[in-house]
């Protein structure tokens, strides 16, 4: 086949320099019969287009193929099998070919019925305040040195660009409330429309066309910010493109190079940063005037007024073991030891994990996202103690346990005592009565005076309850006494003798 070099060369020898059709050719190495197609054409590029295609092995198996062709293009997109599938379905019933010929084929077969046309959409436009876009990215960063694969939430609101985006461990419903309530405290509303794909802590059904059954939880969200849900159609992720592509910028401008951290709060609190920053030096795509951060300040009269904190909560219940522990999410808890014997029921925020018994909190711990392990609160066994003081000594809910700094002292000098650990205990209990401080103060002014015994820590904490006298009362004037009273008891026998 002709080149363009070899055909400008042609042109330019005969036209400029006017040499014959015979030098041209054995100067270029090429026949005059090519020579004088160029120069009668006067195409300046040839490109040769098979009219007919042999097809020596696929010839006889053509209408097999249309078959499977037309039968696989009627299923579902996610159900349609692969051109390797289907050549292998063809090899099965008898042919010999390769797999180019059918690949060819089944090219030019969805060309002509219209199946491979290039993807179109139309541009939206959205007004101010009327809807944001959510997704979820999985982004791999190092966290105290351990490389981990974290989940971020994105969210955008879709006139201004303004962009949000926070690191999760985890996709779970109490992280996507919490990522709502974040975003839509940092842009001090919400927006009256909220677009998502049909993730499984919002969507529980898809129907036919945009009818959806939203989760219960997700929909007191929805209404606590006063926003409408509106789940895209599945495999369509161009209906939420600006977060799709909020996505990929993130990930390009933001965890390129991986980024390194101590703990997932220092990451978010760089997160945050960078998604202010970047709004304020990138021009808008539209308004190119502006910066996103000034289309984002002028849209903010537009936004429904921030509704505050929701509480958003993940709901279980649990029962509570012997030794004051719950599970839940491969950890376990502490709990309060009144709450034994009975059902609780956890609610697990993005942060923390708040224990619930009859309309009281009988725990509170900051959340593990480890496995395997168990978070005491030592406090919730010092009831227990009461019955088992030994316990205080070699108990896994005290090793570590940090005191306060006049308790702690107390405690090292009752270690050596016979009963230092029920004295330990005593003054323990008295914290659940009396308050921490007020038990760090007695026990400060009882080491002030050289002493560290249970019952004079006690006996202070008595003296601190009592309120003492009562105060004086001013006697009016008109029931002064002028003459004051005499003790005499003979007035006593005087009276007996008139009788």
């Amino acid at each position: 086949m002709l080149v363009v070099e070899t055909i400008g060369r042609i042109r330019r020898e005969r036209l400029v320099k006017g040499k014959s059709i015979k030098e041209i050719a054995r100067d270029l190495g090429v026949s005059r019969n090519t020579v004088r197609k160029v120069l009668r054409s006067g195409e300046t590029r040839f490109e040769y287009e098979r009219e007919v295609q042999p097809r020596p092995k696929l010839g006889r198996w053509t209408d097999e193929l249309d078959k499977l062709l037309a039968d696989n293009a009627t299923k579902a997109a996610r159900e349609q099998l692969t051109l390797i599938r289907l050549f292998e379905e063809l090899r099965g019933r008898g042919y010999e070919g390769g797999y180019d010929a059918v690949r060819r084929y089944a090219r030019t077969w969805a060309k002509e019925r219209g199946h491979s046309t290039a993807a179109a959409y139309v541009p939206l436009s959205f007004a101010p305040g009327e809807a944001y876009q959510f997704d979820w990215s999985h982004e791999i960063v190092l966290l105290g040195g351990v490389t981990v694969t974290v989940k971020v939430a994105h969210v955008r609101l879709c006139h201004s660009r303004m962009l949000f985006a926070r690191a999760y461990p985890r996709e779970t419903q109490e992280m996507v409330f919490d990522a709502h309530d974040r975003a839509f405290a940092l842009f001090k509303g919400a927006c009256g429309r909220g677009i998502y794909d049909n993730m499984k802590t919002a969507v529980e059904t898809i129907f036919v066309g945009k009818e959806r059954l939203y989760n219960r939880r997700f929909l007191q969200m929805c209404s606590h910010y006063l926003v409408d849900p509106v789940a895209c159609t599945p495999a369509s992720g161009w209906e939420k493109g600006q977060v799709e592509n909020q996505v990929g910028l993130v990930r390009e401008r933001f965890f390129t190079p991986r980024l390194r951290f101590r703990t997932l709060d220092e990451l978010n609190a760089w997160l945050l940063d960078k998604c202010i920053a970047y709004a304020k030096v990138h021009r808008h795509p539209e308004l190119t005037d502006r910066t996103i951060w000034q289309v984002f300040e002028a849209e903010r009269p537009k936004l429904v007024p921030y509704a505050g904190r929701f509480d958003g909560f993940h709901a279980v219940p649990a029962a509570v073991s012997k030794t004051c522990l719950v599970r839940f999410d491969n950890n376990r808890y502490s709990v309060a030891a009144s709450a034994v014997g009975r059902p609780v029921e956890i609610q697990a925020y993005a942060d923390r994990v708040v224990i619930r018994q009859n309309g009281r909190t009988v725990a509170e711990h900051r959340r593990s996202f480890a496995r395997g392990t168990t978070v005491y609160d030592p406090w919730h066994y010092v009831p227990v103690l009461a019955r088992k003081p030994g316990a205080l000594r070699n108990g896994a809910p005290f090793k570590d346990w940090v005191l306060p700094a006049a308790l702690e002292r107390i405690r090292r000098k009752l270690a050596g005592a016979d009963d230092g650990n029920r004295q330990m205990v005593d003054i323990l209990a008295a914290v659940l009565s009396d308050g921490l401080m007020a038990v760090e103060a007695a026990c400060a002014e009882a080491l002030s005076q050289g002493v560290h015994s249970a019952d004079v820590v006690l006996n202070i904490l008595a003296r601190q309850r009592d309120p003492g006298p009562p105060p004086a009362i001013l006697t009016p004037a008109a029931l002064t006494l002028h003459h004051a009273p005499l003790a005499d008891c003979a007035r006593y026998d005087n009276l007996r003798r008139t009788v």
